[in-house]
């Protein structure tokens, strides 16, 4: 599943490269979704990008993580309810992270958001919470460290950076996908939180 989604987000972006009107219409717009009822920009946005080092950075993420998280969901509940708990993440993550965005900007016409971060960043914290020893680093700042650790610091910078609001980047998305990939995880295996609980603690 990893893979497909990766391809279909790859062809979907480079054909919205070449097409500013079908991003324009798959753009995440709480204004429209509020006031036209285009309740299909909460999921559309994920499949559109801003630019290639956007597309890039976000699916190398996802291959990261969404390749080892869904293994681990197979192996736990077999194939075919691994799939469907690896697509709730992806999906239900994505959407979950317009939430806050919606409520904040419903009557600001001027705000856009697209890109599959939100949805990224549910998997990349399940993949934290279902194995908060494993190393991480950023790709550009290959420093690693332990993925509890890395988890915490990354919220921070996101919750900083979103306070300062002075970037055109969804910080508000990130966090809102990363609190949806924690929960999920909690939802379906409480055990990895009282072992990650355990990892900070020992």
């Amino acid at each position: 599943m990893t893979i497909l989604i990766i391809i279909v987000t790859a062809i979907l972006s480079f054909r919205g490269f070449k097409n500013p009107s079908m991003v324009s219409s798959w753009v995440f717009s709480p204004y429209l979704v509020k006031h036209n009822n285009e309740l299909s920009r909460f999921i559309s946005h994920m499949f559109v990008h801003a630019d290639l080092s956007h597309l890039l950075f976000n699916m190398i993420s996802f291959f990261m993580f969404g390749a080892m998280i869904e293994v681990e969901l197979d192996t736990q509940f077999g194939d075919a309810n691994g799939r469907i708990h690896f697509l709730i993440l992806y999906f239900a993550g994505g959407l979950f992270a317009t939430l806050w965005p919606y409520i904040r900007n419903q009557e600001n016409a001027n705000y856009l958001s697209l890109g599959a971060s939100g949805a990224v960043s549910a998997i990349v914290f399940a993949g934290i919470m279902w194995n908060p020893t494993m190393k991480m680093g950023l790709i550009f700042l290959p420093i690693m460290i332990p993925a509890y650790i890395f988890g915490p610091l990354y919220l921070a910078f996101e919750f900083w950076m979103f306070k300062k609001q002075k970037t055109n980047i969804a910080h508000d998305a990130h966090i809102g996908g990363a609190v949806f990939g924690i929960l999920y995880i909690l939802l379906i295996n409480a055990d990895k939180g009282r072992a990650f609980l355990q990892t900070i603690m020992s």
